[in-house]
């Protein structure tokens, strides 16, 4: 019986990676973020997203060296690989795995609720696992019709976020937005600097998973070019729109109803236009392509997360397989969607620290996130010195500055999480042990095959 192929068909332009890029994250622009002015209030949480989009826009201009230089589905997982060698690996690898295979099943949910408004009879959990069901077979049936899609939605959702802002615009207040803007504290005083470093995952929620294009590298034309254009005009994108609906949205009147919603866009609108407006029921409808961008996304990622992982032996060898004739990892599409089908299924029956499944397990995603981070950028510096004729088509700038602020920003943004919630860090804490351990014990790693030269 012949081997099964574990090859990835290479299809992917670079108009294909940056809707990847942006369509991985975009749904962090229409919901989420706004509960950072509970913690912040509008001008503290503003101080929080401008450190963090510094500290995403630093990363991605560094972690670019690191995707071309070694483009491989795993991603981060490789890169630790190659600079730290099978514990380091796992390390970064399953702290991937946990971002996005906990990511999906908060933007399912997301997807469900927002259908049960339109159609009240439609159970959201339900509408949650359609949604799981549609795009894993989307994404196994093969990449470049599952990145075409991508593509399609994300310019939609970029598109509908413009519409926004413009509709808006007229109502603008300067007033409005920095009215009680340190969430009723003196600025900058003890308790308005802790709600900006309490407000950190919902600024961590504008950019989260735009890494996953390195999960596609083995599927792009020309890496070596394709995705560093991808990359950097994906981050620039992300990070005008998450500035452009944070500002408009906030100043269009009372921040603070939007503070504890989770559609403050269309709430927004509503005040400037009425709830009768064709543009508000155009948002409202429109705004679900902005969660579907992200959800379709995250499968792709997660699944070359799991088929990487296998192949590499960190995982059973089965989830390397890829179908004989779609060339996409099925098996890992199907497996990561298992997982998040009966997180959906447990939402409501388990509570953690207080907060929901759903809650928590983003938390989750963000702990995982910001650990991949650290490691990405300690093996950037690891292989500088121990591999300097590594083919590097791009090369970090401004470095060691660049990512030396994005290792230190991610690490400050990790510590603060643990401070804020200890109990989901002692959980992610004590499923890196056993994955890290079982590695260590059980799994036959391979070895990374010797640098290119230059």
């Amino acid at each position: 019986m012949p081997k099964p192929a574990t090859t990835l068909d290479k299809s992917l332009n670079a108009f294909h990676l940056w809707g990847i890029a942006v369509g991985l994250v975009i749904s962090g622009e229409y919901f989420g973020w706004s509960y950072g002015w509970a913690q912040a209030g509008t001008l503290g949480f503003l101080v929080t997203t401008l450190c963090v989009a510094a500290m995403y826009v630093a990363f991605i201009f560094s972690f670019t060296e690191l995707t071309t230089a070694i483009p491989q589905a795993g991603g981060p997982f490789a890169y630790s690989l190659r600079a730290f060698g099978p514990t380091g690996a796992a390390v970064a690898g399953y702290a991937t795995l946990i971002e996005f295979v906990f990511a999906p099943p908060a933007i399912s949910l997301a997807i469900g609720a927002y259908l049960n408004v339109q159609f009240p009879g439609l159970d959201p959990k339900h509408a949650a696992l359609g949604a799981y069901l549609l795009f894993m077979a989307l994404n196994i049936v093969g990449v470049r019709i599952a990145a075409t899609f991508e593509l399609f939605v994300t310019v939609l959702a970029v598109g509908e976020l413009l519409v926004f802002m413009g509709v808006v615009a007229p109502a603008f207040s300067l007033a409005s937005f920095t009215a009680g803007g340190w969430a009723g504290q003196d600025a900058f005083g003890p308790a308005a600097i802790g709600g900006i470093f309490a407000a950190i995952p919902f600024a961590i929620w504008f950019f989260l998973a735009i890494e996953g294009v390195a999960m596609a590298a083995e599927e792009a034309k020309d890496p070596k070019r394709t995705i560093p254009i991808a990359y950097i005009t994906g981050v620039l994108t992300l990070t005008v729109l998450a500035f452009g609906v944070m500002l408009f949205a906030g100043a269009a009147g009372d921040w603070k109803s939007l503070s504890d919603l989770n559609d403050p866009l269309p709430q927004a609108m509503k005040r400037v236009v009425g709830e009768s407006s064709g543009w508000l029921h155009m948002l409202v409808w429109l705004g679900l392509f902005g969660l579907v961008a992200s959800f379709h996304g995250i499968i792709m990622g997660y699944a070359r997360q799991i088929f990487a992982l296998a192949r590499a032996g960190f995982l059973p060898g089965v989830f390397a397989r890829v179908h004989p004739r779609f060339q996409t990892p099925h098996i890992a599409t199907v497996a990561g969607g298992i997982v998040g089908i009966a997180a959906i299924y447990s939402d409501n029956l388990i509570s953690v620290a207080g907060q929901s499944l759903t809650a928590s397990i983003v938390t989750m995603a963000v702990f995982g996130a910001l650990t991949m981070y650290v490691m990405s950028m300690a093996a950037l510096f690891r292989l500088r010195r121990r591999e300097p004729n590594l083919a590097r088509p791009y090369r970090a700038p401004l470095y060691p500055y660049a990512p030396a602020f994005a290792l230190v920003m991610a690490l400050v943004c990790l510590v603060a999480l643990v401070v804020y919630n200890p109990l989901i860090f002692s959980i992610f804490a004590a499923t890196m042990g056993a994955a890290v351990l079982a590695v260590r014990l059980v799994a036959k790693p391979a070895v990374p095959s010797p640098a290119p030269a230059a």
